[in-house]
């Protein structure tokens, strides 16, 4: 297995500044360096305090200076709201900070605030983001950037600093519904997905993306998936459940207002059916209930029962890599930081020695 933390720059705090919350931030990225993490991950977030991180390229520039061996990761650049020749530029320039180090996340958004804010169409989202993602990696692998879509035309024009690599062998998509997980593995690229629910729910879309990469990319490996969770690590059982339930729950609460999941808006965006129907089921179970089971459902607790639910996902998924969000909802920095010490200390050396056995079918 290797280990992702994930940074969603939330500011749900009373008493902190955005400026103090990304302190605290960049004090957790270099935490998971010293500590082993594989590979860091920063989200793109606009307009709100759901998200405090506008431009993860840039921060992952100012994060290379300051690392020595973590892999840097934006997750994800957000293609419909990007020019798709200022993402070849920035991860290019990204590349020569921390050579050998890089990959390549993206994704198209789903919050029509954000959509709103950046004057883009929400219909129009797939068409954009199949058109950037090309671009972007013929771009990145050639050093040269061109287009002549429908949505964006672009001279040719040299990249420089040229790019040091491509990235078709190290993509990485955000695939929360079928749509995405289609077009994730048409480009070849790893499957990243939240998870929302019971892991056997998550089951069929993992492996309907796994017959479309086999389909489109015969000959190659299948990467495994990279499987997300909100995760809390504590040294006693009790109190773990008992920050689970309050900020985990929380976290729940703004995704539910960050994505207006109440709405019904989802059934009339091409692409975005999927999420209707989620939003629906929602509504039937009712939030207490909805929210009961999205805690439940992410990994947390002792290092003894998180690597027990990650024994749970391998039986039921097969080989996966696990990412993990350790700082949001209003929880401190100081409980942020303990959770991360303890997660690296004692879940990951044990985590390795998982066997791996047969993914059910």
């Amino acid at each position: 297995m290797k280990f992702a933390l994930l940074q969603v720059f939330q500011n749900w705090h009373n008493d902190l500044t955005d400026g103090q919350v990304y302190q605290g931030e960049i004090e957790m990225a270099l935490a998971a360096d010293r500590l082993g993490f594989d590979s860091l991950w920063a989200v793109e977030h606009h307009f709100e305090a759901y998200g405090l991180c506008p431009d993860n390229m840039q921060y992952l520039s100012y994060i290379a200076g300051r690392t020595q061996r973590i892999k840097l990761v934006p997750g994800a650049v957000i293609l419909p709201w990007n020019d798709p020749l200022r993402v070849i530029e920035k991860m290019s320039m990204l590349e020569h900070f921390a050579p050998g180090r890089v990959g390549l996340g993206i994704g198209r958004g789903l919050a029509k605030c954000e959509y709103r804010g950046m004057r883009q169409y929400m219909n129009e989202s797939r068409e954009r983001f199949d058109e950037a993602a090309e671009m972007i990696l013929r771009g990145l692998e050639t050093g040269i950037g061109e287009n002549d879509g429908r949505f964006y035309k672009q001279p040719a024009v040299d990249i420089r600093p040229r790019p040091a690599k491509g990235y078709c062998d190290d993509l990485h998509c955000v695939a929360m519904s079928p749509d995405s997980a289609m077009a994730a593995a048409g480009l070849g690229a790893t499957m990243m997905t939240f998870i929302q629910y019971d892991i056997e729910r998550h089951v069929p879309g993992i492996n309907a993306w796994r017959e479309r990469f086999a389909q489109s990319h015969p000959g190659r490996p299948i990467p495994p998936p990279m499987l997300t969770d909100v995760t809390l690590c504590h040294e006693d059982e009790e109190e773990a459940r008992r920050m689970a339930e309050e900020y985990i729950g929380r976290h729940f609460a703004s995704v539910m207002e960050h994505y207006d999941f109440a709405g019904d808006h989802f059934k009339n965006i091409k692409g975005y059916e999927a999420y209707q129907q989620g939003a629906d089921l929602i509504k039937e179970a009712g939030l207490d209930a909805a929210r009961s089971a999205y805690v439940n459902a992410q990994n947390w607790g002792t290092p003894e029962q998180i690597i027990e639910k990650y024994a749970e996902r391998q039986r039921a998924v097969g080989e996966f890599n696990p990412m993990v969000v350790l700082s949001y909802a209003h929880m401190t920095f100081e409980e942020s930081q303990n959770s991360l010490r303890l997660f690296a200390e004692k879940v990951m050396p044990m985590a390795q020695k998982l066997k791996l056995t047969p993914a059910a079918v």
